[in-house]
């Protein structure tokens, strides 16, 4: 098998390299966990809620160089916004936040994405709000992403 070197733009690899908001929260508000069991990718996002709104987020990523920066930006993304805001938070926003990633790495920032709504879904759960809709699938209930094609999108990363 012929591995070839991705290249990252300045700013994936600068949330790759100083990833922002890393750690767990005490006593968080919610905690979402999810993976990729192709790749192996695991992230867990754990948010604080005041007043409907994200005051704190933190990540701890096992994966790819993708895979951490594209949970830091989500991070840098979401903090701050209300609940309602964070719901919205698109794969595409993060992308477009990094200013790319290669396309075999998109699956990335959907992990993450999904991550965020596990969270918000365990979030609004504690409280007694039933947002299903938030709930992510698992690869078992046939969610399918466009543009990813899992063979392709979890080779590994050689060289960072």
């Amino acid at each position: 098998m012929r591995m070839t070197r991705l290249e990252y733009n300045e700013k994936v690899l600068e949330h790759f390299k100083n990833p922002r908001n890393v750690g767990e929260l005490e006593a968080p508000d919610g905690v979402g966990t999810v993976g990729n069991p192709v790749c192996g990718d695991m992230m867990e996002i754990s948010i604080r809620v005041k007043e409907d709104r994200i005051v704190d987020i933190r990540f701890r990523t096992f994966g790819c160089a993708s895979a951490i920066a594209t949970t830091s930006m989500l991070t840098e993304v979401v903090k701050g916004m209300t609940l309602e805001e964070a719901e919205k938070v698109t794969w595409d926003d993060v992308i477009k936040n990094l200013d790319g990633l290669p396309a075999v790495k998109v699956h990335c920032s959907l992990l993450a994405v999904d991550g965020l709504r596990d969270a918000l879904y365990k979030y609004y759960r504690s409280v007694g709000i039933d947002r299903e809709d938030l709930r992510p699938k698992t690869h078992a209930e046939g969610e399918h992403h466009d543009n990813v094609k899992d063979e392709e999108a979890c080779q590994d990363d050689p060289l960072v």
